[in-house]
């Protein structure tokens, strides 16, 4: 029998339920879950159903501790990410952590030390939608060069509707002590990665995060950020939890060409107008006052149909430990996405452009003000004893 990954599973929420899910679906072939951690025990007989003989533990030390795993998987909540990776790696042990990397970025630069500390250990991040091949197809196409730089990029992601119920239905959500944010921390990580890792991280950022602006809570339910790039170009992203049915679309215009990708979250096809030349070649040469670039549009197909998601992410994990193939995100790009939230919060808090890096202090103080100011009156310890679920 081959090697496998013996790996341990700290919150058994919707996505640490969702892990085991695939384990024992056979959908992980070089993976044995062999451990799993929740402060919540009535979940350990899910577990025992899914995975007959694991080893359940009522904390992530008592199962850092235990010996039977080389690895761990982290679906706590988020403010639990970098304290429980630095854990384990000082352990000895692999850690895949689930987005986002953390709820600051001064904690999450603790957990980057920690891992180069242990060269020998791998830090991964479940970063999923880098495995669907529509992006994976855009990233390559704008690093190809073909299409010249980037000038602009917009994404409308407003797809993310949700009801007072679903805030109401966990402890830590939506506050600012158990989640440290709403739509930006809980739906957005993925996309605010796939936006740094497509088109790079800007330069300024600026900003409003509207509060409880379509629900009761006391964090951001929508958002919009504008972003400058080094090289002049500009961004917006904008989100929201309060629009329905909602839009995802997603516009990068280069050089020489538009790429639109207008989807639900799946792998699709891309939308591509293809110019000659350089646009703005051709504005500075042009005799005609309203002249246009010849060119067309055109359905490009991905480069592949695969999009492997949780499963991809969770066995190109493995391969990593035991063969040294490639990861799909190393955890030390979690703190990119994060730093573009970190800099719209703090931008929309004190209504100013902010430069990166942003000032962490800064950041860090202005957070804790938010929690101690909490009309929910929870503690982080208190949020967690009461859903260490690690659902989004």
């Amino acid at each position: 029998m081959s090697e496998k990954l013996k790996l341990g599973i700290i919150g058994l929420g919707n996505m640490g339920g969702s892990h085991m899910k695939s384990y024992a679906d056979g959908n992980l072939p070089e993976i044995e879950i062999t451990a799993v951690a929740d402060i919540d025990e009535k979940k350990f007989a899910r577990a025992l159903e899914l995975i007959p003989g694991v080893k359940c533990f009522n904390s992530a030390t008592e199962l850092i501790q235990s010996g039977l795993c080389q690895a761990v998987l982290i679906a706590t909540p988020h403010y639990f990410h970098p304290t429980i990776g630095i854990e384990a790696m000082e352990a000895g042990l692999h850690v895949m952590s689930e987005k986002p990397a953390g709820v600051y970025t001064k904690q999450v630069r603790e957990l980057i030390a920690c891992a180069d500390k242990h060269p020998d250990l791998t830090y991964a991040i479940m970063f999923n939608q880098r495995t669907n091949c529509t992006y994976r197809t855009v990233k390559r196409l704008i690093a190809s060069g073909k299409y010249g730089e980037i000038k602009r990029v917009s994404w409308i992601m407003t797809d993310w509707f949700r009801t007072q119920a679903y805030y109401n239905s966990g402890g830590w959500r939506a506050t600012w002590s158990g989640e440290g944010g709403g739509v930006m921390l809980n739906q957005c990580p993925h996309q605010l990665d796939l936006w740094q890792w497509l088109c790079g991280m800007p330069s300024k950022v600026r900003a409003v995060c509207h509060v409880g602006k379509w629900h009761n809570i006391e964090v951001e339910d929508d958002v919009t950020i504008y972003v400058e790039y080094p090289n002049g170009a500009t961004g917006t992203f904008i989100t929201s939890t309060g629009d329905f049915p909602g839009t995802n679309r997603l516009e990068i215009t280069m050089e020489k060409a538009q790429i639109v990708i207008n989807n639900d979250r799946s792998a699709n096809g891309i939308r591509i107008f293809e110019m000659d030349q350089s646009s703005t070649e051709f504005s500075n040469t042009s005799s005609e006052g309203f002249g246009k670039m010849k060119g067309e549009w055109k359905d490009l197909p991905t480069d592949d149909n695969l999009n492997l998601q949780h499963e991809g992410v969770l066995n190109a994990f493995a391969a990593h430990i035991l063969r040294g193939e490639p990861l799909i995100a190393d955890g030390r790009e979690g703190i990119n996405g994060l730093t573009i939230s970190n800099a719209a919060f703090l931008s929309s808090w004190t209504n100013k452009e902010v430069t990166l890096p942003i000032d962490e202090k800064k950041f860090y103080k202005l957070l804790q003000k938010k929690i101690k100011g909490s009309t929910y009156k929870k503690t982080v310890v208190e949020q967690v004893k009461k859903d260490m679920s690690g659902t989004y």
